[in-house]
């Protein structure tokens, strides 16, 4: 199941249990404290200040932007799957699936990031599994291989198949993917989410025509990251 399909939320669903239980420890913590602030003092006020820093942290993570990508030309264009910064190009041999030489793009999500997952191309899923792994720093080239991640293969209208690992980091440690084989994949449209610092990787065609470099900002369902021969 994909997600965007109904009414919008600025909250993305996947934080309502999060976000549910920051704001009642929110209460629960300030409530008591200002029913003794004679006693308190500004105590009080210090414990307000860091709880609700800590309630706007949450709102800010789970935050789900409207995004559309700003072109009706989305033939062979893949376009960043999540926000983030560019960490890693280069070509690598793929084993879990395609077993030959790919273009490999990773994106690095910190915890700053918008989490929410975009699918990269218009196309039909082929293919979706979930690894068990380790939970590395997901900025180490290690993370691709032995983190916890789940994989979504894509092909498009013309026959070429791209291939995305959600990967799981040190603070994140729940990778959701909402589609399923045969689901109908299409650009604008959330593919997943993962909680915490984490990281996207995408498996292209080796003649395909990257268009980002190590150390650049992008933003998903915006940023165009290649272009498919």
């Amino acid at each position: 199941m994909t997600q965007n399909n109904g009414k919008h939320t600025a909250i993305n669903p996947e934080g309502k249990t999060t976000l549910t239980i920051v704001v009642i420890l929110f209460f629960v913590i300030n409530l008591p404290l200002f029913l003794i602030h004679s006693i308190c003092g500004w105590w009080s006020y210090a414990a307000l200040a860091v709880t609700l820093l800590f309630v706007c942290f949450f709102l800010n993570f789970f935050r789900n932007p409207v995004r559309h990508f700003p072109s009706d030309d989305r033939e062979k264009v893949v376009v960043c799957p999540a926000d983030g910064t560019i960490v890693t190009i280069e070509e690598v041999d793929e084993t879990d699936y395609f077993n030959d030489r790919r273009l490999m793009v990773s994106i690095f999500m910190s915890v700053w990031s918008v989490h929410a997952n975009w699918f990269p191309v218009n196309g039909t899923v082929t293919k979706v599994e979930h690894q068990d792994g380790n939970f590395h720093a997901a900025f180490k080239p290690k993370a691709s291989t032995e983190n916890e991640r789940s994989l979504v293969v894509i092909k498009t209208p013309d026959g070429k198949e791209i291939m995305l690992r959600q990967i799981a980091g040190a603070m994140a440690r729940r990778v959701v993917t909402y589609c399923k084989p045969g689901d109908e994949a299409q650009i604008d449209t959330h593919m997943g989410f993962i909680k915490f610092g984490s990281r996207v990787d995408v498996y292209l065609p080796v003649d395909s025509l990257v268009c980002v470099k190590v150390n650049q900002k992008v933003t998903a369902d915006i940023s165009i990251l290649a272009k498919l021969s």
